[in-house]
């Protein structure tokens, strides 16, 4: 473990892929440009990290308030899983985030951990500030739109008691309470016994286990924007949000999609611009069949018919692939 040279920073986690860095750079700039005082550890949890994104992780920490710590996740890591995971069909990614706070325990008491598709668009100071001393983990309610049942039928199908259920895109975790409780490997446990039940993996395991032991905090720091809702109706412009601190882009279509047209592209580009992943391009075309899809019936919403027959072809083509290589 690298020394952390901020003993009164900030700690935040994120888990990634190689194909998010460039999302959680933008985030990481989002953040740095809007807590300008206070000094961060950046923890980047993932199972391999390119030479060429460890350089640009480097360049970060040229701010000497700033440092950059990759975690890259190792299969013995699972060590106390092992007999569970091997019996399951879930791959190891599912599990990473579970694991965050027993790697970060002898580092910090708390980390604030995100998914990498967010921005932040304000301080972090009142969240830095709040008490965690009688909780486990503070965390957000869900949207109705993210789950398909919404939230009164999500925690009904769980069979949970309380009318809540969290969005864990964000969760700003106690580390001592945590594991105390055993979280992540109840959870574990859960996911593997539950497996039909659980449609949203280790998001609906966390909202069972920590049941009782999580205190919700305002939707202004998880506030879900759904592009996927605006482009299904043809609409280009951002909702108003509020107070929004952190927007967090949810769903299949992403702010860095650049042939959505939406404006939220002109938001996550101002910090794009600001991130060691700047000369990165942004997705100038639908990559599957779903956003082709999508992006059909955009266009088709705006009048452009004939472009919107084109990309609508283009998703049955793919779509038909897709289905004869199963």
């Amino acid at each position: 473990m690298p020394t952390i040279r901020h003993q009164d920073a900030f700690h935040i986690a994120f888990c990634v892929d190689n194909h998010y860095f460039r999302a959680m750079g933008a985030m990481i700039a989002s953040i740095i440009a809007h807590n300008p005082r206070r000094r961060f550890v950046f923890h980047v949890f993932a199972f391999h990290v390119s030479e060429d994104n460890a350089r640009r992780m480097k360049e970060i920490e040229l701010n000497p308030d700033i440092q950059v710590v990759p975690h890259v996740v190792d299969p013995s890591l699972f060590q106390g899983f092992a007999d569970m995971i091997a019996s399951s069909y879930y791959s190891l990614s599912t599990f990473t985030r579970l694991i965050v706070p027993s790697v970060l325990k002898d580092v910090t008491d708390r980390v604030f951990y995100l998914d990498a598709d967010m921005l932040c668009i304000g301080s972090l100071d009142e969240l830095a500030a709040m008490d965690l001393e009688d909780t486990v983990a503070l965390v957000v309610e869900d949207v109705g739109w993210s789950t398909p049942e919404g939230r009164d039928g999500r925690y009904s199908v769980l069979g949970m008691k309380a009318r809540h259920y969290f969005n864990a895109g964000i969760l700003y975790i106690n580390i001592h309470e945590w594991e105390k409780h055993r979280i992540s490997e109840t959870a574990i446990e859960l996911l593997l016994s539950n497996r039909e039940k659980l449609t949203f993996n280790d998001q609906d395991a966390l909202n069972i286990v920590l049941e009782g032991r999580v205190r919700y905090i305002p939707i202004k720091w998880n506030y879900i924007y759904s592009m996927i809702a605006d482009l299904k109706r043809g609409k280009l412009s951002m909702d108003a949000v509020g107070d929004a601190v952190i927007l967090h882009f949810a769903g299949l279509i992403k702010p860095w999609n650049d042939w959505s047209g939406h404006v939220a592209r002109e938001l996550y580009l101002r910090y794009h611009a600001l991130s060691a992943w700047r000369d990165t391009p942004l997705d100038t075309a639908p990559l599957n069949h779903k956003e082709m899809r999508i992006h059909s019936r955009s266009l088709m919403k705006r009048g452009r018919i004939a472009l919107g027959l084109y990309w609508y072809l283009r998703f049955a083509q793919a779509a038909l692939a897709r289905k004869l290589k199963r």
